[in-house]
Formats: structure tokens, sequence, C-alpha cells
């Protein structure tokens, strides 16, 4: 996509918008000022929700935030009315100290659920955070890592999409997420601001497209959260509408599918405890639903993703996983490839098996399984549905770390 043009410095791309991060221990928190911004959210499915995301949900209700407050080592879940009570103390600090009404401030949470948020602790680094805010590269990378709890890298991207009006508007985004990553997002938060000019009832259109070919296309563990949130603001500095009699301008819909697919493999290739990132490709699928199913299945098998840790070509796991999806499939016209940077190969061919034991298929097979990137291509030949999921490997480490998260 030529319209699109990747820039360094995450947040900093933007005008009128300071960001700051800082940490004590385990504990961070993350600024976003982003003065009369339109905004709009997407949220976790999950029927348990963490208190930060029910305060969000009514505060974004009227399409319009000046500020985000992330914090990261407490979820601020199952922890009853005290928890709302918390979001609203911090809530409160910040349009103090930086003079923006309560209501135009949204907040967002991460970390262990079912304990209460150690107060005293996040409203001193909140503090420190705030004396810090700023609009270099090094402000945006130090919100990103503020954010991280179990993460290896912080996240962020950022670019500029040249409309088909030919103007220029810029999006950058922020996210965390290594653990906790299922389908209908996942232990993530994303942050997105962009300076176009966007009504927020375009923005929630817009952020559910992208997040429907984005994050909730990953899979980690199969875990839901009871935190995700996906929140977009725009700020309107550019100066340019992406909307034009009643439309969305399609590069812009199309640049922040790219942003969200970006930081969406980020968290893939950073699942707890991941050695390999993982890839599934689906076509001629019935439809574009069917093609979700089979490819969201794939990257959720934890037999599939076990195999890949172990380098194990193991390609029953692969169709077993399509079979039990719920898209239609027929095995006798199904084709099953994986590869890697280097090669590619059909394991099974419109329904021929081909890599038998003792076959050059099978011997090629092996070797890519052995890359840190395996791609698993699949063709149903069934009709014109596609569809692409991510994920990684199932590791001794992930049992590990999940199995001392709280100790």
């Amino acid at each position: 996509m030529n319209f699109i043009r990747n820039l360094d410095g995450g947040f900093s791309v933007i005008e009128n918008l300071k960001v700051s991060g800082a940490r004590e221990g385990k504990y961070g928190v993350s600024i976003i000022l982003c003065p009369n911004s339109t905004a709009s959210a997407v949220f976790t499915s999950n029927k348990v929700v963490a208190a930060p995301v029910k305060y969000t949900r009514k505060a974004i209700k009227n399409g319009f935030l000046s500020a985000v407050f992330v914090n990261s080592g407490n979820a601020n879940c199952f922890t009853g009315e005290q928890g709302f009570k918390d979001c609203e103390t911090l809530v409160e600090l910040v349009s103090n100290d930086l003079q923006i009404p309560k209501d135009e401030i949204a907040i967002a949470s991460t970390g262990v659920i079912g304990r209460e948020m150690p107060i005293d602790i996040i409203s001193k680094v909140a503090y420190e955070s705030i004396s810090k805010l700023g609009d270099k590269p090094e402000n945006s990378l130090a919100a990103a890592r503020a954010i991280m709890t179990t993460d290896t890298f912080p996240k962020e991207c950022a670019c500029e999409v040249t409309l088909t009006t030919g103007e220029t508007v810029k999006i950058a985004g922020i996210t965390k997420g290594s653990g906790m990553i299922a389908p209908n997002m996942g232990t993530m938060l994303s942050f997105i601001v962009s300076d176009a000019i966007i009504p927020a009832a375009e923005i929630k259109k817009a952020l559910k497209k992208a997040a429907d070919v984005s994050f909730n296309m990953i899979v980690v563990d199969g875990d839901e959260s009871t935190n995700d949130t996906c929140l977009m603001m725009s700020n309107g500095a550019s100066g340019v509408e992406v909307v034009k009699d009643g439309k969305l301008d399609s590069n812009f819909q199309e640049a922040l599918n790219y942003l969200c697919i970006d930081l969406a493999k980020k968290m893939a290739r950073d699942g707890e405890g991941a050695t390999k990132f993982i890839e599934a490709n689906v076509i001629g699928a019935k439809d574009d639903e069917d093609a979700k199913l089979a490819a969201k299945s794939i990257i959720s098998s934890s037999l599939f993703k076990s195999a890949v840790f172990g380098g194990d070509p193991n390609w029953g796991r692969i169709v077993s996983a399509i079979g039990y999806s719920g898209c239609d499939l027929n095995p006798e016209i199904v084709t099953i490839a994986i590869a890697d940077e280097e090669d590619e190969v059909d394991l099974v061919r419109s329904g021929e098996i081909l890599a038998f034991e003792d076959t050059p298929y099978l011997e090629r097979a092996e070797k890519i399984m052995q890359s840190k990137n395996v791609t698993v291509n699949i063709d149903m030949d069934l009709g014109d549905g596609k569809a692409t999921a991510w994920g990684c490997d199932l590791t001794y480490d992930y049992v590990k770390i999940n199995a001392e998260y709280t100790t």
C-alpha cells in the first residue's frame, strides 16, 4: 500500500499530543494528554469486567476525551465498589493536576485480578508520570514501557497516510499484551491517536473494523481478559477531514487496519514464553467468517502450538483444528501448506496427502518447522472467503510464567 508511510517516534509524530510513562517496581503509569479529541473504544466481551472498563465506557459515551490514565501491575478487577472509587480517585488526580474536567478522562488498568489497587503507590507513580509529559519519541517509548506487564519489549507504531483526496494525516499507537490473549482481544490495552478530523461515531465504526482484522485475530493462550480496551482519539490537529459526504476515506481505514495489525502481530510475537511466531492464512473458504473460524482455530490449537515449539510438522493437528472450527470443510479438496521466509511446501494438495514418512515433502516441512516464523497456508477451495490470524508457540516457559504469576 504505497499510500501508507511508516514513521519513527510513536506518538511524537502527532501534534498537540503529550505522553509520559513512569514505573516503580512492577507498577507503571502512562498518561496520554490529547485535549479536545473525539474518541471511541472497543472493550472485552468477558462477562467479568474490570472497574476501569466500566468507568471508561461511561466516560466515553459523549464521544469526547482529553486524557487517558493507564496503570500496570494491578487490573482493578473483581474489586467491588472500592475498585470504582479507586478509578474516581485516580481520574480526579489527573483532573486536578492537568486542569481537565473529570468527564474528559478515561482510565485503563492491567495486571493481577482480584487485588485492591495499591492506591498510594499508583498515585505516587502517577504524579511522577505527569511531571514527565512531553512530545518527544522518548516520551512515547516511556509510555509504551510503563504499561508493560509480562511483555518483553514495548510496542508502538506510527504512520502517515495519503488520503484519496491527496491530503495527508497521521496515526500512531501503543499497545501491551503478552498473555491472556484470545480472539475478542486479550489482556491487551491499545491506545491510538490520529491528527485527523473525524466524528466519534465514525471512529467507533472504523475502530471496530480494524480490531476485527487485527486484535481479534491473535491468540497466545486462548484466555480472554477482563480488562481489554482499545481506545482511539482524534484531535484534528492536521485540519484534514477524513469523512466526506458521510463516508470515511477508504485509505484512512486501510491505514488504521495496517497500524492495528502491526501492533497485534507484535503482541503475538511477544506471547508469554514464545520462541516462534505463527501466521495462518486461509483462502477459498465459503465466506470470510468461515475463513476467520478456520484461521483462529489453527493458531488457538494447543496441540499445534506445541508441535510448532517442538519443530514437529504434524499437519494432522492443523486439519483437525479446521475440522472442529465450525467452518465448512471438504477434506477431499483442501490444500495444506507450511512455509517460512525461504521455502513453502504442500503437505496435502487438493485432498491428496504428500507428506508421508521419508518423502522430500516431509523433509522440507521438518526444516521449515525449525524456523522462528512459521506460516500455515490453507486453500479450502469452497469460495472466496479469506482471513489471516497470528499467534505463537506454546512453551515450557509459558507454563512457568503463569504458574508463578502472583507468587
